[in-house]
């Protein structure tokens, strides 16, 4: 009875344990001594996004886009200023969420918290996946749907070993401490 045993003292290929091994640390070649965000900061970051596209849309609109909020109004003959300034806040949040993670590889709110948002590699986000990942972050912005999405995604951070969202999954990117990212792979942060 010869059996193959399943560990290897040769080194010649992988052997059980070393698949195993391999399987729980994930499967994407992140740069060495990156240190992956956590959710509380992830979270900070955002809500200070926020603030910042409302605070300036509050501002640009004379207050107008407060009426985004007014039950009154859907149900009258000014439903429309509802879709307008709904239409403005989803759209602004989208153009800020691509363009300043595109050119700065993070936004605001993640600069701020010593953030940086790069795809599995290290490498900088291209335009699509920029857009991709604006579009989905617009879901957070739905009065009471939002819980949901930032329930699922908050259990996705905590439980992934990659600290990955359904939105970073999509469109394969990580978030990180950018302190903590080799210094070549900082070159695309400001």
């Amino acid at each position: 009875m010869n059996h193959e045993s399943p560990i290897s003292t040769h080194g010649k290929g992988p052997t059980l344990a070393k698949l195993a091994v391999q399987e729980s640390e994930g499967h994407w070649p992140i740069p060495e001594g990156t240190i992956l965000a956590p959710l509380w900061k992830r979270i900070s970051a955002y809500i200070l996004d926020t603030a910042a596209v409302m605070g300036i849309l509050l501002i640009a609109t004379r207050s107008w886009i407060a009426y985004a909020w007014n039950l009154d109004a859907i149900f009258s003959s000014e439903w429309y200023f509802v879709l307008i300034n709904w239409a403005l806040i989803l759209g602004s949040n989208y153009l800020y969420h691509k363009y300043t993670v595109y050119s700065m590889g993070r936004s605001l709110g993640q600069r701020w918290c010593g953030l940086a948002v790069v795809r599995e590699d290290g490498e900088p986000l291209q335009l699509i996946d920029c857009g991709r990942r604006a579009i989905s972050k617009l879901r957070y912005l739905m009065p009471l749907l939002n819980l949901g999405f930032l329930f699922i995604d908050g259990r996705h951070i905590q439980r992934r070993h990659t600290h990955q969202s359904s939105i970073d999954l999509a469109c394969a990117s990580i978030v990180v401490i950018a302190n903590s990212l080799p210094p070549a792979k900082r070159h695309g942060l400001r």
